[in-house]
């Protein structure tokens, strides 16, 4: 997994690199602003237009100069702003400082203590690269600063932020000033992005964000814990199993998915397409009794198992031919349904466990059914379904950081589904998916991963290695079908058509 690392450790890594490749600071600051400049010059030919480089007094605002002195070099129109009202830079500010001014470049402005300043006009053909506070910053900006930013947001220039939006915190935002942090049409971060990015409520900061590499020491990134990390190709292709010639349906495991209630049958055969399409040998559903010409028409592959009522299940089969079983989707929140869920719990004897929609708001309502469920468990909620089980959260940390707690209280894995769906194992670390696309954000997509966790439990991968492995193939699965289809055509029934190439793309690696 590619780590991501908290602010707090980013100076330290920065530091043993500068001891042990070894490089000069003031080096490792020309390396992150020459590969600044090169995706910025790819993304941002040179037109005569203004660029405005703003710089705080820290290593950020080094970065800053660093880059308005090799953009000018390169011709561009390019003025500069640095912002020392302590009139103290940090010494690589200072260093760039100099440089900078040693081009002879007339078009810098720096603005100490006491000094009036008179911002430029910024027009919609400007682009303005922000460079004023980098990662370290742990309180909310205030004063001069937070009047620069608020003037920033307020004009129609592009603005491309240098490693994260000024006043933006890496991790946690919920006592920062959301008024006073740049708005960025797009972040170049260097070598990881931070957390703050894959959350929801930051995206209106972050914008578009892409990470460029500047070779952080390899010992560094390796030796340093960390919490979090993101989910890859490279990771998913090395986990998947190849099949033996030899083998038959029997080693790739019975899985019982209980699904479907009046109106919702849809659900159960999206969730056990998922499932069969995800390599399990052999699939019963157990639905409704009215629902069986539905499923054996649709999905004719699946065996059915009949529940004595026509509308909902009330009923729990034999479940000791099974090798995993998922609940969820369509199931409703009739009290037998309910019944029948507890039945489930108390029989299950640590059986591989997906739950999924409904079986979730069944556990909303009764909490208590959190803490028989058994280790090994996945749950895959969405930010509501999680917020009704375990209280409403102020922002997606604070909801991650519950989901963290919960899985490892509980030993279970549970699975926030969202644009980077976070994916929380006991341990307490926190895997982001970079699959997929807002396209999939349509009805059934959920029955489909759900379908696909239980397919790749029925196979024997641990809970662990089946909730990363499930989330990113289902997600590339959405990513294959969007290049054909669209995002706002997509359904969830071309991402579950497209898992085949899905895994035949993943061997491809």
């Amino acid at each position: 997994m590619k780590k991501i690392f908290e602010t707090s450790q980013i100076k330290s890594i920065d530091q043993y690199t500068i001891e042990n490749e070894p490089i000069d600071s003031v080096d490792l600051v020309e390396r992150a602003a020459t590969v600044f400049v090169n995706e910025f010059c790819r993304r941002f030919p040179s037109h005569g237009n203004p660029v405005h480089v703003f710089a705080g007094q820290g290593n950020n605002g080094a970065d800053a100069l660093a880059i308005s002195r090799l953009l000018a070099e390169k011709g561009y129109s390019v003025f500069t702003y640095l912002f020392n009202p302590g009139n103290r830079l940090s010494p690589d500010c200072e260093i760039n400082k100099g440089r900078l001014r040693e081009t002879g470049n007339r078009k810098f402005t720096e603005i100490v203590k006491g000094m009036q300043f008179a911002p430029p006009v910024l027009t919609r053909q400007d682009i303005v690269i922000d460079g004023l506070f980098g990662s370290g910053l742990n309180r909310p900006l205030e004063g001069g600063f937070a009047g620069i930013v608020d003037y920033i947001n307020a004009s129609e220039s592009t603005v491309v932020s240098i490693d994260i939006p000024s006043g933006l915190f890496g991790e946690d935002n919920r006592e920062n000033n959301p008024q006073y942090i740049i708005q960025a049409d797009l972040t170049l971060t260097f070598e990881f992005p931070k957390l703050s990015f894959l959350l929801s409520e930051n995206a209106d900061f972050v914008g578009e964000w892409k990470v460029l590499p500047i070779g952080l020491h390899p010992d560094a990134l390796k030796n340093t814990k960390s919490n979090y990390g993101l989910i890859t190709e490279e990771d998913i292709a090395g986990l998947l199993r190849p099949r033996d010639r030899f083998s038959h349906k029997g080693d790739y495991g019975h899985a019982l998915l209980m699904a479907g209630g009046a109106g919702k049958t849809g659900a159960a055969v999206l969730a056990a397409t998922g499932c069969l399409r995800s390599g399990a040998g052999l699939l019963t559903v157990h639905v409704p009794h009215r629902a069986e010409t539905i499923l054996q028409v649709s999905l004719p592959e699946a065996m059915s198992s009949l529940d004595a009522n026509r509308d909902c299940i009330t009923e729990v089969p034999d479940i000791s031919r099974y090798d995993a079983i998922g609940i969820g989707p369509g199931i409703g929140t009739d009290a037998r349904t309910v019944s029948a869920f507890e039945r489930l719990l108390e029989r299950i004897d640590n059986k591989p466990l997906v739950v999924d929609a409904d079986a979730l708001n069944i556990i909303s309502q009764k909490t208590e059914l959190l803490k028989i469920l058994p280790e090994g468990t996945i749950l895959t909620p969405h930010a509501k379904e999680f917020d009704r089980i375990a209280g409403d959260s102020e922002n997606e940390y604070e909801r991650i950081q519950k989901a963290r707690s919960i899985a490892n209280e509980q030993k279970i894995c549970i699975v926030l589904k969202g644009a980077y769906t976070a994916v929380c194992i006991p341990s307490g670390k926190v895997f982001f998916n970079t699959s997929g696309n807002p396209g999939m954000a349509t009805a059934g997509s959920g029955d489909v991963l759900t379908g696909v966790l239980l397919g790749l439990l029925a196979q024997g991968y641990d809970f662990e290695a089946a909730a990363v492995m499930g989330v990113y193939i289902h997600g590339l699965a959405g990513d294959l079908a969007v290049k054909k289809l669209s995002q706002e055509s997509l359904l969830a029934g071309d991402i579950a058509a497209m898992l085949g190439k899905a895994f035949l793309q993943l061997k491809e690696v």
